[in-house]
């Protein structure tokens, strides 16, 4: 069986499309890789999303260890994704975020549906797709990045 990891971007979803999507792609655990897991969008700060994906059934966990260090948020604002993505790069070499991909892949070897969180709609602009290609160097599995449809209301 090939395993399957999912990715998904919040930035111009609803709530409500937000979950149809996870729930369309059966989804059952949602690993939030942001460093601090907060937002400025409702719903989607740690505390009230994981009871908005509780009342979707599904879990929520967060591994702050696969979150893209303050160096590289503040390149990812100032629209610098190769910045970034360099300093995301080295980060994945420390103990932190090496823990945090073993966790990922013993969930994903495990069976479950899960897919990774961050805010960028667009994964080849978000550091969730390091995270995919990390885990695929070792892991071999499927990638599906999920977009929440952004005009449901």
């Amino acid at each position: 069986m090939k395993l399957r990891l999912a990715t998904i971007g919040y930035e111009q979803a609803t709530v409500a499309s937000f979950l149809e999507t996870l729930r369309g792609a059966g989804i059952d655990l949602l690993v939030d890789v942001r460093a601090a897991a907060r937002s400025r969008r409702p719903g989607f700060a740690k505390t009230a999303l994981a009871a908005n994906l509780s009342t979707a059934g599904i879990e929520y966990l967060h591994l702050p260890g696969l979150g893209t260090p303050a160096a590289g948020r503040t390149a990812a604002r100032g629209g610098d994704f190769e910045g970034m993505k360099a300093v995301f790069l080295d980060h994945l070499q420390t103990p932190q975020a090496i823990a945090g991909l073993h966790a990922l892949r013993e969930l994903v070897q495990s069976g479950r549906n899960v897919c990774i969180l961050c805010l960028e709609a667009d994964p080849t602009h978000c550091h969730r797709s390091l995270v995919a290609d990390a885990f695929t160097a070792q892991t071999p599995a499927d990638i599906e990045h999920l977009h929440p449809d952004e005009s449901q209301e």
